[in-house]
């Protein structure tokens, strides 16, 4: 079906389209952008008076968790879809940290598959970078990359085996794959649960040191660099991982790092008085470290903003601070998070997008992620100003661990867009 949405505020942060105007859309595919245009296309079989609120490409994000197979009351491939399409997100990596992990050529088409029946948004499987997430051995990268995985990973967990890590880059950097990688030293950061420094030492709990990931940034850098391999680096949280990134870039290494949009918002104080929905690795840290990563995503230094979603039931969540699981809910306050840099003022409209749609699109070679002629019509309209309070008990996933709980935030979504299908109509519109 064709469909024209007009009188719209178009954001296009690949091209730096910002003006008023209409997309046409047909056979799935945007056909046609009109700048100035605030009328329907004449060809259209059914259109959308935006009333001047936002549409912009849908959100990509690259690192998604869910519980299948193995862990469905976590989350399933649909209900993550769900809550992601709620959150203006059309495409997601989802993560091979699962039951069992996802290491072989079978279970990487599993999830294509599972994804295509029940999804409602797209779906693209990561593969383990060592069998089994152990780090003792190589994965099947070639056979994985064959059957559609996008990127290969050890998940939350570093490969303490440089030399198992370095003969894997180098055997992905042969098949053009690329990997993705937590800097991390588990030595130093391994029984941490929050942010290490003044802070922790007064509430009694054992911190995670920045050191930690500086250290595994020059390792993992440095491997990239000898081998030739696309890294990612995945979810820095200090500004000095950046900064080692951009030195191996520079020397000509293929390294991009992501950070998680929640790392934008809070800072170790959030962690109050003791609350597990914020304890999530890597930490909150400082409010200096905080606004230093601000100022590198302004700099465009900061290549995709994941939302870092790890679902977690309530009784892996309440708990004793120390002995509660890690992870953070985070497909539908991914807009907000990244508005809120708008409101506050560092970032535009354009500038906050980017690292959402067009960037982390081009970093998997996805042509989603941007509005042109004959690209996916993967879209998201929105009201940047509309205020909301974010409650737990409405989120769409399954599980509902957000730190985001109980925020007042601004910037809702209101219609989704997967194919040139609506996959999602937020109630005050339905």
């Amino acid at each position: 079906m064709s469909l024209s949405i007009y009188n719209a505020r178009i954001l296009d942060p690949a091209s730096g389209l910002d003006e008023t105007g209409a997309v046409f859309i047909d056979r799935g595919k945007v056909k046609e952008i009109s700048a100035g245009q605030t009328t329907a296309h004449a060809d259209a079989k059914a259109s959308i008076d935006a009333g001047g609120l936002c549409l912009a490409p849908g959100l990509v994000d690259l690192r998604v968790k869910t519980g299948e197979p193995g862990v469905e009351q976590k989350e399933t491939l649909a209900t993550a879809s769900r809550s992601a399409v709620a959150g203006g997100i059309t495409s997601f990596v989802v993560m091979p940290d699962t039951t069992p992990v996802i290491d072989d050529m079978a279970l990487v088409r599993f999830i294509t598959e599972r994804a295509k029946t029940s999804a409602a948004a797209r779906i693209y499987p990561a593969g383990a970078l060592t069998t089994g997430l152990k780090g003792e051995a190589m994965a099947e990268i070639g056979l994985m990359a064959n059957s559609g995985a996008v990127i290969f990973t050890n998940g939350d967990l570093p490969v303490a085996n440089a030399s198992i890590l370095k003969r894997a880059m180098a055997y992905a950097a042969s098949l053009g794959a690329t990997i993705m990688s937590r800097p991390d030293e588990r030595a130093l950061s391994g029984s941490g649960v929050m942010n290490a420094g003044e802070l922790a030492g007064r509430m009694g709990l054992s911190g995670i040191p920045i050191e930690a990931e500086w250290i595994g940034a020059m390792r993992d850098t440095a491997l990239a660099e000898a081998t030739g391999c696309t890294l990612i680096m995945d979810q820095v949280s200090t500004p000095r991982t950046i900064e080692i990134a951009n030195a191996a870039r520079e020397r000509g290494a293929k390294v991009f790092t992501t950070a998680a949009a929640h790392s934008f918002f809070f800072n170790e104080l959030d962690v109050g008085d003791y609350l597990t929905y914020c304890k999530v690795n890597p930490p909150f840290r400082d409010e200096a470290t905080r606004l230093g990563l601000i100022d590198a995503l302004k700099r465009g230094e900061i290549d995709a903003v994941v939302s870092a979603h790890d679902p977690q039931p309530p009784e892996e969540k309440r708990l004793p601070f120390g002995e509660a699981a890690f992870g953070a809910a985070g497909l539908e306050t991914v807009l907000p998070a990244m508005l809120s840099l708008v409101h506050d003022g560092p970032l535009s409209l354009l500038e906050a997008l980017a690292p959402v749609t067009c960037r982390p699109a081009d970093m998997l070679g996805l042509p989603q992620g941007r509005l042109a002629a004959n690209a996916p019509a993967d879209l998201v309209l929105f009201d940047p100003g509309k205020p909301w309070l974010c409650e737990r008990e409405y989120l769409r996933s399954r599980s509902t661990n957000s730190p985001f709980d109980g925020r007042r935030l601004q910037g809702r979504v209101l219609r989704t867009f997967v194919a040139g299908e609506e996959v999602f109509t937020h109630e005050s519109i339905a």
